[in-house]
């Protein structure tokens, strides 16, 4: 199985093995478990590359002082043959929670003396919540058991295999953050939120060769790791990156470190504490002799989504240097003193971002000093409002402040991109497009209408250095309005027609095709069929087709990229080389977004990265296999994994039924759809029954459950006298037969075409997969792509449409159909007969209505 659907499938077991522990505990485990195996896995993999095999590995032992001592020294710590996770597994039922205890305990007292701060206590979680995992150590043991099994498969002895360890790692975190609630916020930002502020840092620092980056809250470390993967791809060698992390909780603090060491980060490039930010300043210092090694760290980037509005203790601060040119944060709220302490350890051409809530920006008394320092001193650089609802655990709003200690201009980008999102759960979620478009704005710097605006010094200080955004940009939607005069005496008013101008601009002859001047100011739609029309006029004809022109050799571009060289391809870089090519075909083309043309490119994408992945790392040779199709299905009140069927390694079984074997898809399919049509031939048959025979609960029962075959047999030999009932009766027991032969045909079908689709897939020449691949990968990518234009010309289409509607009954055609229906209502009270008193109740409607 491919990353994903191995992610997904220890998260879901890992969830219902969870029980009565909390997600924000229970990750703690099962990480911890993850980065013991890494550990073993990565110790057994350095032996056999130094000529030991599997049969010697049993000699490793502690008593051994000589292989000890290499092994710490080349991979900063040892674990015997005991207790590595291998033995753990091969014991089976010998297995005890005591082996880990024994293992744990083993691995801190072996660690190499210049691997301390790296790998010293990082199990201290693990070890001390073992007991919580079951009130006896037979309970502890089977927890643990099942927990080790559960991973066992994770690949980890390879370098292409540290993204995929990666991958699961930031999997299983992001949904133990999902199901955290409030405490979700300790160790995680989103991925989406973390890929922001990754992309912008990395434009900053692409030229640079070597480069440190700094998180002082860094969690689980998942944000340090994004910024170092996206600026090694600018640099080609992510050797190159020095990774800076300190953490005030231990156990989220443990989380950074096993996360970075199993990122295949050198030790040496892993630089850790666990500490308060704000109470030591750090990095500066040794911890073993902070007195004596006072040595200010500057580096190229720092990134932070620290506590927000967290209480700390301003007291004796006032000559900390990270503190004394800008002012004090108050003690009720610690968001700027973050920001002054991320901002002091930055060098003059580097950049940081940081996640804060929108208060920050506006709040008076010290908070305001201080952002008037920050801005006079021209430090902030640009300002994300992003959408609210955007983190686990907390719904307030919050910005991205991305802040520089040199700049060559004075101004301020501030960006308004709360509406830039989708609904994914109970969350919202930055979509690519969203990312790209913010990251492309902050690059160029441009003012766009209702997203961003580049804003002067002197205007923020005409606002008494306010930054709240909507002072500055106006996200909001146009309320609607309506014209007097058109609600009055119709027409389209000529002002709402104007509101459309892009598309005029870009069909420049189709307006005035399409509507007539009533007067100055007023149109009529001059056509009968306004879809139509609009299809038809040559400038949408002509504007398909330079789009189509556009696109021609798009499909070949795809193809030299993906199929010519699918087992060479560099895919850290490649869906910016296709976002490259797009964004150029779409250059001087109106109307069409190209960042919704971007998101088409990212969702397929996806898929096609698993896809190359796989291929790259197990050969061509891949794509012709197939795998058991695992499911979960109940057996004695417990969920068991068992095989139902196969599936294809990589091209999907409908993907081949539908090219290969279409007849006999076809066949199916038909089959198929005789018998849902079954159905509703036992409904036309009941209705032949008559009224009485319908009140007979046998007979309705019977059609209803599809005449049960029993309860047929039985009323034939009851209705032998009566020569209608039994014609029925035996059209049903005949349509019964029929539905049996039926389901057995589709069964028997289902199943030939299915074996027949896996010899197919085991089979295929290569000309075949290639073929296989390009539909996969490139037509459904070209399809999308293509129907931009008709989703371009459909919105417009369904705009003029809401707009003709509008003003298409005038006020004096509604007050008279209101008149005719209260005319129609009068005569027909005329004509109602009743007692005294109802007559005078219709007598005083009557004189309501007619307005007297």
């Amino acid at each position: 199985m491919n990353k994903q659907q191995l992610a997904a499938k220890i998260w879901e077991s890992a969830n219902k093995m969870r029980s009565k522990i909390e997600a924000n505990e229970y990750k703690d485990y099962i990480l911890g478990f993850i980065f013991y195996k890494f550990l073993s896995d990565k110790e057994v993999k350095y032996l056999k590359e130094n000529d030991w095999t599997d049969k010697y590995l049993p000699h490793l032992k502690e008593d051994d002082h000589e292989i000890v001592e290499s092994v710490r020294k080349n991979i900063g710590y040892f674990i015997s043959y005991e207790n590595l996770f291998s033995t753990w597994i091969d014991k089976g039922s010998d297995f005890s929670a005591d082996d880990v205890m024994v293992a744990l305990s083993a691995f801190s007292r072996l660690i190499n003396p210049s691997h301390k701060e790296v790998f010293s206590g990082v199990f201290a979680t693990l070890e001390t919540g073992l007991s919580k995992l079951g009130d006896t150590s037979g309970a502890r043991t089977k927890a643990i058991r099942d927990l080790i099994y559960l991973i066992k498969d994770i690949p980890m002895d390879g370098r292409q295999d540290y993204d995929v360890l990666g991958f699961i790692y930031e999997y299983l975190i992001s949904n133990f953050a999902a199901n955290a609630g409030k405490k979700a916020g300790e160790f995680y930002t989103p991925h989406e939120v973390s890929l922001l502020m990754s992309e912008i840092v990395a434009h900053h620092l692409k030229e640079r060769k070597e480069i440190r980056i700094y998180d002082p809250t860094s969690g689980s470390g998942s944000l340090l790791i994004n910024i170092g993967k996206c600026v090694a791809r600018h640099m080609g060698n992510d050797n190159h990156i020095k990774y800076y992390a300190q953490e005030l909780k231990e156990n989220t603090y443990n989380l950074t470190r096993m996360n970075l060491v199993m990122r295949g980060i050198l030790p040496s490039n892993i630089v850790t504490r666990n500490g308060d930010t704000l109470e030591e300043d750090w990095p500066y210092f040794d911890e073993n002799d902070p007195v004596h090694t006072y040595n200010p760290l500057y580096v190229d980037a720092v990134v932070s989504n620290p506590p927000y509005s967290l209480a700390w203790n301003p007291e004796d601060k006032d000559t900390d240097p990270r503190y004394a040119r800008f002012g004090l944060a108050p003690k009720g709220k610690a968001d700027y003193a973050f920001l002054l302490h991320d901002l002091y350890h930055l060098k003059p051409d580097g950049v940081m971002t940081i996640v804060l809530p929108h208060g920050v920006l506006f709040r008076g008394g010290e908070e305001g000093m201080i952002r008037r320092n920050l801005i006079e001193q021209n430090h902030i650089d640009t300002i994300i409002g992003l959408p609210a609802n955007i983190f686990f655990g907390t719904g307030i709003p919050t910005i991205i402040m991305v802040l520089r200690q040199k700049r060559s201009n004075d101004d301020v980008l501030i960006m308004d991109a709360s509406k830039s999102f989708e609904k994914t759960g109970k969350n919202n979620t930055l979509r690519a497009r969203d990312i790209k478009k913010i990251v492309d704005i902050i690059t160029a710097r441009e003012s766009v209408e209702k997203f961003s605006k580049v804003v002067s010094r002197d205007e923020i200080r005409a606002n008494d250095y306010n930054l709240n955004i909507p002072r500055y940009v106006d996200s909001s939607e146009k309320p609607e309005s309506w014209d007097i005069y058109a609600t009055m005496f119709g027409g389209i008013p000529e002002k709402e027609l104007l509101e459309l101008h892009e598309y005029w601009e870009a069909f420049p002859n189709l307006r005035g095709a399409l509507f007539s001047p009533v007067n100055e100011a007023y149109y009529s739609l001059s056509v009968p069929h306004l879809k139509e029309s609009i299809l038809k006029h040559p400038d949408v004809t002509a504007f398909i087709s330079r789009y189509a022109s556009a696109f021609e050799t798009f499909e070949d571009f795809l193809h030299s990229e993906l199929i010519e060289k699918m087992q060479t391809l560099v895919m850290t870089g490649e869906e910016d080389i296709l976002c490259e090519d797009i964004f150029a075909r779409l250059a001087g083309i109106p109307l069409i977004d190209p960042y919704e043309a971007y998101q088409l490119l990212d969702d397929d994408w996806k898929q096609i990265e698993i896809d190359l992945e796989m291929i790259q790392m197990e050969g061509f040779v891949a794509a012709k296999q197939v795998d058991p199709n695992m499911i979960l299905k109940k057996k004695d009140g417990k969920d068991q994994e068992v095989q139902e069927g196969w599936k294809g390694h990589i091209i999907p079984f409908d993907l081949v039924q539908k090219t290969l074997l279409p007849d006999e898809l076809a066949a199916m399919k038909s089959r198929e759809e005789q018998l849902a049509g079954i159905p509703g031939e036992y409904e036309e048959l009941l209705d032949e029954l008559s009224e009485e025979e319908k009140d007979n609960k046998d007979f309705v029962n019977a059609a209803k459950d599809a005449f049960v075959p029993a309860v047929v047999k039985k009323l034939l030999k009851e209705k032998k006298e009566e020569p209608e009932i039994l014609s029925l009766l035996k059209k049903v027991d005949t349509l019964i037969n029929r539905e049996k032969t039926l389901k057995k045909q589709v069964k028997e079908a289902a199943a030939e075409l299915h074996l027949r689709t896996k010899t197919t897939i085991e089979t295929l020449s290569d000309e075949s997969v290639l073929e296989l691949l390009r539909l996969k990968w490139i037509t459904p990518l070209v399809e999308n792509l293509n129907s931009l234009p008709q989703t371009c010309i459909n919105v417009l289409t369904a705009k003029l449409e809401a707009l003709c509607n509008k003003y298409e009954t005038t006020y004096a055609e509604v007050e008279q159909q209101i008149a005719d229906t209260e005319r129609t209502l009068i005569g027909m009270l005329d004509e109602l007969r009743g007692n005294e008193f109802d007559m005078k109740g219709l007598q005083e409607f009557k004189m309501l209505l007619e307005g007297e």
